[in-house]
């Protein structure tokens, strides 16, 4: 690959995390705008760690980032541990 070819896809990388960054400054800011319910701040908190695990492929591929299916699945198991804690903390809080 020539120095050219080099420089472009250096050009296009970093014109893409800026698109990243821009997107994952849009989304924080959206996770404090309150009247859009629980499955909207949900979907936003999931495009945030798209987004970040997005940045970490593009910025730095020696760290190996998840498939999307890791990533879903890394969530998903966040959601039901977190879930759990959840209805814990409620039945300690009856009794």
């Amino acid at each position: 690959m020539s120095l050219d070819e080099n420089k472009a896809i250096e050009g296009e990388c970093q014109a893409l995390l800026g698109q990243l960054k821009a997107a994952e400054s849009a989304l924080r800011s959206g996770l404090h705008t309150h009247g859009f319910g629980s499955t909207a701040r949900a979907h936003m908190e999931r495009a945030l760690a798209h987004i970040c695990e997005a940045f970490v492929a593009i910025n730095d591929p020696a760290k190996h980032a998840r498939t999307v299916q890791q990533l879903v699945d890394d969530l998903n198991r966040i959601q039901q541990v977190t879930e759990e804690v959840q209805r814990k903390h409620q039945k300690c809080q009856r009794v």
